[in-house]
């Protein structure tokens, strides 16, 4: 029976030989792997609650195998060289803490994969919940043009384009290594019929036709918050999450200039975190709409186009 191995030392070589030696299946280096994060303390803040779930994942994952495969694969054999993979990105994940989303370069988001890499944030945004329920009650019919500004690995824009398979959808970046990230995801989708990707600072490079839609997942963390997150979020690109002393930076400027690119009966959905009540402080008049989110998350906002011309 392989021992318990407490107070992982990733330091000490006959550590590492003990590990790679008598822990042989899958499910022993499952164990390992989230045993190991719990006693790093590791941050849960990337797609996953648990520290076994994230550790089935990254385990799975890793070795090639469907992340929710039948639990009989856990008693499978390891091969050498498939243990000490898992031991470099075990390694990884609790000394260096890189997210296992980084690791793998893979993502899920309302149930579809996505390419990522620290040029991107790893997505996690509770508007996927909204993409899901059809923007309802918000939008009334089926929108015609849809834009996701701050797209970064373009899931946000790339799930509305598969909830909406009519609606034409276009996706913009500052960043040319995201806009490359988001590129990859529609062709790696085969949605690029439907999908266009742009690079620009907002609403810069965009074509001036009305969407009825935007989506806007903006850099918004203010100062103080950007000093205290953990170490996870220094492996995510800090242009996506610092927005200011206020985390109000960009998101002013996107209530000034959405107006001209929305339809008449046109709706803006963005996310502003911690932020909002920032927000709501800076543009008391906005009548700003706050979703409650079933499956978590909260800080994002809906407005009308009406509203932003009125103001």
């Amino acid at each position: 029976m392989p021992r318990v191995f407490s107070s992982l030392d990733f330091a000490d070589p006959a550590t590492q030989s003990e590990c790679l030696t008598e822990l042989t299946s899958l499910g022993d280096w499952v164990r390992l792997v989230a045993t190991t994060m719990g006693e790093h303390s590791v941050f849960f803040g990337h797609g996953f609650e648990s520290a076994w779930d994230e550790s089935v994942f990254l385990c799975l994952r890793a070795l090639s195998l469907e992340w929710d495969a039948p639990a009989v694969v856990f008693s499978s054999r390891l091969r050498v060289a498939e243990r000490q993979k898992l031991w470099s990105l075990l390694q990884q994940r609790c000394v260096e803490r890189v997210p296992t989303a980084y690791l793998l370069e893979e993502s899920w988001f309302l149930g579809e994969p996505y390419r990522v890499t620290p040029d991107v944030l790893i997505p996690r945004s509770p508007i996927a919940e909204l993409i899901e329920n059809g923007f309802e009650p918000w939008l009334t019919r089926p929108p015609q043009r849809v834009l996701d500004l701050c797209t970064g690995s373009g899931c946000i824009g790339i799930a509305t384009a598969l909830a909406f398979p009519e609606a034409e959808v276009h996706l913009s970046d500052l960043s040319d290594a995201a806009v490359r990230i988001a590129i990859d995801n529609v062709d790696t989708k085969d949605l690029g019929y439907q999908v266009s990707v742009y690079q620009g600072d907002l609403f810069a490079g965009l074509p001036e036709e009305p969407y009825d839609l935007i989506l806007c997942n903006p850099p918004y963390v203010d100062a103080e918050d950007i000093e205290t997150m953990p170490p996870e979020f220094e492996h995510e690109p800090k242009m996506a999450l610092a927005a200011g002393d206020d985390g109000l930076d960009v998101v002013r400027r996107l209530l000034v200039e959405a107006p001209r690119y929305l339809s008449d009966d046109g709706w803006l959905v963005c996310e502003v975190g911690n932020s909002a009540a920032a927000l709501i402080d800076a543009f008391p008049d906005l009548p700003f709409e706050w979703p409650e989110f079933a499956t978590g998350g909260h800080g994002v906002f809906i407005l009308p186009a009406r509203a932003l011309r009125s103001k």
